[in-house]
């Protein structure tokens, strides 16, 4: 079989050992009244002011997630999650500690009522109410009769308890929330205060970038000022020559002379009776399931496909092909192909319409429908009417009446080969020419159908030889990635990019790679990638080979990170901006000093626009953008007022106040007040736990065990 020929010398074997352990915490205080701590302490995988999170009870974490999610996360996409979870959990702990908050057994009990836990039938009394007595005796009894739920109980209880703490916890900053009369009429007038204006702006982009030098030691003061906006977390960057494993040209041709060997018939000798045989090829085959077998990367597919079914490349000319033509040999993705038509079918495929009137009691009828059989009947007639005088509002009809799915999509149902649908339905699809339009009734209701289109399908036999590399092509990769990287380790670190341009090689950069990132654009997933270039022993300039499914890539480690202030190289990107802006601003202040607001404008060449029924809420200027410090300027100036010049966040200013408008005074702002106060408690969970988080100190140690 052709299968046989893909296996390779070479194989990876990849062992992964998962250690399987109970949990080491069981929140059956519920029953026992055991104390819900536990869980013995190995090394840790982080730390969290002072308090270490075990790798051990980190990795049965892990385990369990990887069974809640299944295959679609990652290792690193668990590692990560779980990190997130634990490191919640421990800040908000510690809280708890801090605070005395506990979680009794009726507490817990209490959480399960009025929560979707109470709606297990297993907790369930004959009145299918839940009962404390019920739940407690249907815990008990897993716990004899059934290991595996008592254990998947268990995990349940422990998020149960956390969950528990955490409502009880963030209900007491809760009951600290609050907003005043006061603060909501401030609210009210932010919003509905209102002031008209005349301004000239003359924007930053007046003074050219290039005329604004600044110096390193001006950057490095400038973040020293601002250290709250130039953080950075621990990140390398390197960069990369890939060397893919992919068929060479010879190769192609190696696996297009493999088909065209196969296309015709061959004579072998039969030693045992010292004659010889004729082999029948593609052409000639009468068992084309036993010869795919046998010589083809694909098997013999005995299905009828419509044309939207085929290779598109070569879907045109296939449907045009009688039975027992062949087309190819073409290339289609990875695969050189030669396709043969066993079979056709005319107008194999119908693609029609519908508009469904069903009733009451009908197959998979909506509930709410009440219309009675001689209704709907009576109904699809008079849609059947309308559809045979315009034939073109078929898709309106269908849209504004059908009951059925596609109504949305007035009606169409795509293509479909026989067998598929009712069979009424289906009779009447098949027998009746595109265009037609008819009444059928099946256990659905009554159809009104229209047919839209019909076409052939065809049962195509494909022989197929997958392209790729060679065993020759394979070994000369691994060399030429040997070679490269022994060159590059033997030169100067920053030769790396000359003996990859010597060879025509491309490099590739990657910077501010994490700690714990797991996908390199162009190499998919290479944690092994990450962790060498954090790891402690790796220095700046250091060469390694890595191995991978598809080749090779040489990786050079160029820049480490540090946790910390920005250094004015890494800032300069951002802060640049920012000290040209404060520069430019400087300067045209200077320039315009004692000018009117005419003056401004014609000196600068600009205009004097107008802005009206501004707030302070939304403080944004028409064809200038947000400016929250011009608005709010304007706001604390009288009527016909002009400003001095004022810094904005795209230009200097000049305002004039052209009218001012007080919010009209109301009796009561309690609306507003409670607004205010129904905001706050939605953000309470989120922004307490992120300044508790942003006040902790969390040591990171993920990177030395994945």
């Amino acid at each position: 079989m052709a299968i046989l020929e893909k296996i390779r010398k070479r194989t990876t074997v990849l062992i992964l050992i998962i250690g399987l352990a109970l949990f080491a915490f069981v929140i059956s205080g519920v029953f026992t009244g055991n104390d819900f701590g536990g869980g013995k302490v190995g090394s840790a995988v982080a730390e969290v002011n002072g308090e270490s999170i075990s790798i051990d009870d980190f990795r049965r974490e892990v385990e369990n997630a990887s069974r809640r999610f299944g295959p679609s996360f990652s290792s690193t996409q668990l590692v990560n999650t779980v990190y997130e979870q634990q490191i919640r959990k421990a800040i908000l702990d510690q809280q708890f500690e801090d605070l005395g908050i506990e979680v009794e057994s009726d507490q817990i009990v209490e959480f399960v009522r009025n929560s979707g836990y109470a709606q297990i039938p297993d907790f369930l009394d004959e009145n299918g109410i839940f009962n404390e007595e019920v739940f407690r005796s249907a815990i008990a009894d897993w716990s004899v009769n059934n290991p595996v739920r008592y254990e998947d109980w268990l995990y349940i209880e422990k998020t149960i308890i956390q969950s528990a703490k955490e409502q009880y916890y963030f209900n007491l900053v809760k009951g600290g929330v609050g907003a005043t009369l006061t603060e909501g009429e401030f609210d009210y007038k932010l919003a509905n205060d209102k002031v008209d204006i005349q301004y000239v702006r003359v924007p930053y982009s007046k003074i050219a970038d290039s005329t604004i030098q600044v110096s390193k030691a001006e950057i490095e003061t400038y973040i020293k000022g601002h250290p709250e906006d130039y953080q950075q977390e621990k990140s390398r960057d390197i960069r990369f020559v890939f060397f893919e494993e992919k068929a060479s040209l010879s190769d192609e041709k190696a696996k297009m002379d493999e088909i065209l060997a196969l296309m015709d018939d061959s004579v072998e000798y039969v030693e045992e009776s010292d004659t010889t045989d004729t082999i029948p090829g593609f052409r000639n085959t009468t068992d084309m399931d036993a010869f795919l077998d046998r010589n083809s990367d694909t098997q013999f597919d005995t299905i009828y496909r419509a044309q939207k079914d085929l290779p598109s490349s070569v879907a045109d000319t296939l449907i045009a092909l009688n039975v027992g033509e062949i087309h190819g040999p073409y290339r289609d993705g990875d695969f050189f192909k030669v396709s043969k038509i066993m079979d056709k079918k005319a107008n194999g495929t119908v693609k029609a319409s519908h508009i469904l009137i069903t009733y009451e009691g009908a197959e998979r009828a909506n509930p709410e429908i009440t219309r009675t059989k001689e209704e709907a009947e009576e109904r699809a007639q008079e849609l059947l009417e309308e559809a045979k005088e315009d034939g073109t509002q078929f898709t309106v009809l269908a849209r504004e009446n059908s009951d059925g799915p596609s109504a949305p999509r007035g009606g169409d149902l795509g293509y479909f080969q026989e067998g598929v649908m009712a069979d009424a339905f289906n009779d009447f699809c098949f027998s009746n020419d595109v265009g037609e339009i008819g009444l059928v009734e099946t256990e659905f209701g009554y159809h009104v159908i229209k047919v839209d289109d019909k076409q052939d399908i065809l049962q195509v036999a494909t022989l197929s030889r997958e392209i790729e590399p060679s065993e020759e092509t394979i070994n000369t990769l691994f060399t030429d990635a040997t070679k490269f990287e022994m060159a590059a380790i033997d030169a100067e670190a920053q030769a790396f990019s000359d003996i990859a341009s010597e060879s025509n090689y491309s490099v590739r950069p990657v910077n501010k790679l994490k700690g714990m990132d797991e996908n390199l654009p162009g190499l998919g997933s290479q944690r092994s990638i990450v962790q060498w270039a954090f790891n402690d022993d790796t220095e700046v300039g250091d060469i390694k080979r890595f191995n991978m499914n598809n080749g090779y890539a040489v990786v050079q480690l160029t820049r480490k990170y540090k946790e910390g202030l920005m250094s004015p190289e890494d800032a300069s990107a951002t802060a640049l901006p920012k000290i040209r802006k404060e520069r430019k601003a400087d300067q045209l202040i200077a320039a315009n000093q004692g000018k009117s607001l005419d003056a401004l404008a014609k000196d600068n060449e600009t205009i004097v626009s107008t802005a009206t029924a501004l707030t302070r809420k939304s403080p944004t200027l028409p064809g200038a953008g947000r400016e929250p410090y011009v608005v709010g300027t304007a706001f604390a100036l009288d009527k016909d007022a002009t400003s001095a010049l004022l810094k904005g966040e795209s230009g200097i200013y000049m305002i004039k106040v052209t009218n001012k408008e007080e919010a009209p005074q109301l009796d009561n702002f309690s609306t507003y007040a409670k607004t205010l106060k129904t905001n706050e408690y939605g953000r309470v969970n989120g922004d307490v736990f992120k300044a508790l988080k942003e006040g902790s100190e969390i040591d990171d140690k993920r990177a030395t065990f994945y």
